[in-house]
Order: structure tokens, then sequence, then C-alpha cells
């Protein structure tokens, strides 16, 4: 699992990087001026190789769950990194959405991280989408999908309540877990499919609000048309972008580039599909340059090892 896990958190720190400097560029922008490699400054001002919340905020939830699981300490992590730059790129922060910086205000006075998501029907974009990869991992050993379901939707609910946001995070982490078990993408597609699926019809969850995921959980998100696919920060399409990048491409580079490419929320896109690609394909192929040249990438390796051996110990207990 070393492999993995050292891919998963190289491969969402370098997608995130790829995708800063042209976030927000248009898909016919980057048709005709694509992102090839690491390059700096762009929209965001930032040295090349630099992350920005995604990868930071996914650090912390993996930092925090070297612990084990404690929903306060991992709220109080993510309001460390807002106040403070913790596991910040250059240690300060560039880049916060609305519901996630309104969330953590609210953790910062005292709310519990229970109730402090925001859970109207806008306040559905990818922020807790985005930091959701250590949880593959750290639910290894949890056979019960409820269980699971129900750690998926606390962690999200820091930031994200809204059971739109909570949903998008559970079919993402169902479908790492499947593809940790499984060497082909595709039977990996498919498993998560048959147990999402499976656990959703058993549950008194909302039919319109599952529907919305359709295209992912009852079609092939891999055979749906380029033009049909939106790249915005709406967690429903950057879970769908992510993983048509990942099941249209066959390797690692491949994949965080045409999803940078997209165009709109390009750093998240590309972080959500680099963190699964970086899980799938392991850390040895990762392009060596862009590992090296990620910012904090001896700290990246550092954690990734002590993640591995908080996980290892959980699952020897």
């Amino acid at each position: 699992m070393q492999q993995q896990i050292t891919g998963a958190f190289y491969g969402i720190a370098i997608g995130d990087a790829l995708g800063v400097p042209v976030e927000f560029k248009t898909r016919s922008y980057l048709s005709e001026n694509p992102i090839t490699t690491l390059t700096g400054y762009g929209c965001w001002n930032q040295p090349a190789g630099t992350f920005s919340d995604d990868a930071s905020l996914t650090f912390c939830t993996a930092e925090s769950l070297i612990g084990g699981y404690d929903l306060q300490r991992m709220a109080n992590t993510f309001v460390r990194w807002s106040s403070e730059g913790y596991w910040g790129a250059h240690n300060e922060i560039f880049d916060i959405g609305h519901t996630t910086r309104r969330a953590l205000q609210r953790v910062g006075v005292g709310v519990s991280p229970l109730v402090s998501g925001g859970f109207e029907e806008f306040e559905n974009g990818n922020g807790s989408l985005m930091r959701m990869m250590p949880l593959a991992f750290f639910l290894t050993g949890e056979n019960d999908i409820h269980q699971r379901y129900q750690i998926i939707k606390e962690i999200s609910g820091i930031t994200h309540q809204h059971f739109r946001s909570v949903l998008g995070c559970f079919i993402y982490v169902e479908f790492l877990r499947a593809i940790l078990s499984l060497k082909d993408l595709s039977e990996a597609y498919l498993q998560m499919q048959r147990s999402v699926n499976a656990y959703l019809g058993t549950q008194p969850f909302n039919p319109a609000e599952i529907k919305l995921y359709d295209r992912v959980l009852q079609q092939n998100i891999a055979q749906v048309q380029e033009q049909q696919i939106l790249s915005s920060g709406y967690v429903v399409y950057t879970l769908e972008s992510a993983l048509w990048c990942l099941l249209r491409t066959n390797d690692y580079a491949s994949c965080v580039l045409s999803a940078v490419n997209l165009g709109g929320d390009t750093d998240t896109t590309a972080a959500v599909a680099g963190a699964a690609a970086g899980l799938y394909y392991g850390i040895d192929q990762l392009p060596a340059a862009w590992v090296n040249e990620v910012v904090k990438s001896s700290e990246i390796g550092h954690l990734a090892n002590r993640f591995m051996a908080a996980i290892n110990t959980a699952n020897t207990q």
C-alpha cells in the first residue's frame, strides 16, 4: 500500500499545482494554450509547484487521522490551516471557498463540527470532495458500508453538510477503495456502482438527489462526450470530470493534464483526479521531475510514511 499512499499524496499535490496558475481559464483558452507541465504565477501569482487548499486540507485530514478518528481534532486542524497557513504550500493561504471559510469561522468560535458545515443547496461546491482521499486508506479495514458512510458524512460535514456533497464524497471514497482491491479500473468502477447503488437502495435518501449522480452511478461516465463534461466548482461536475479523466487515460500525467485542460476549476478537478490516479498508478509511475518540483516535496513524503505507519498499526490491532 506504500506505493499507493505515496502516489496519492504526491498525486493530489501535483494535480493541484498544475491547475493553480490557470484556475478559471476557459476550455477554449486552454485548448489553444494547453498546460503540459508545472508552471508558475498566472492567476494566483504563485511559484511553480505551489499547491492550494485542495492538497493542504487533504494533508490536514491525513495528519489528523494519524492519531485516529477525532472529528474535533480534524476540524481544529482545518482551522489552523485557515488561520495560520498550516500545511499551506508557503505556510499561508491564497485560495479558500466561501462555504469552507464560513464553516471554519464557525468552528473557530466553538461551533461543533457536527453542525458547522453549510447545508443549503447553494453550498454544494467541491470543498469537501477535494480532501477525501485519505479516507479510502483509513477505511480499508471498515467492512460495514453504513459505518463508512457515516464517517464520510461527518468529515464532509465539517464544511459541507448537504446530502449532495456527502454523496459525492461517498461515491469517490468507495471508488478509491475499489481501486485498492482491484487492479482493473473498469472493474473497480463497476464494483463501486454495485456497492453504492445497493447501499442507497436500503436508505431513505431523496431519490431526486441520487438521480443527480446518474451519469456516474447508472451510466458509464467515461462514455460521455467531452463537450458534455462540465468542469466548474460544483461537486457533481467535479466528481464527473475527475472520474472521466481517470477512466479515459492510461497514465498519471495524461490524467491530470486532461483534467487541467478542461478549464474552469482546474486545480480541484486535477487534484481529485490526481489523487485517484496517483493511488492507481503508484509513486513510481509519477513523473519524477514533478515529484521533486512540487513545493514541500520532502514533507509530503514524510507525511505519507507516517500515515502509512498509522494505517498499518490500526489494521493489525
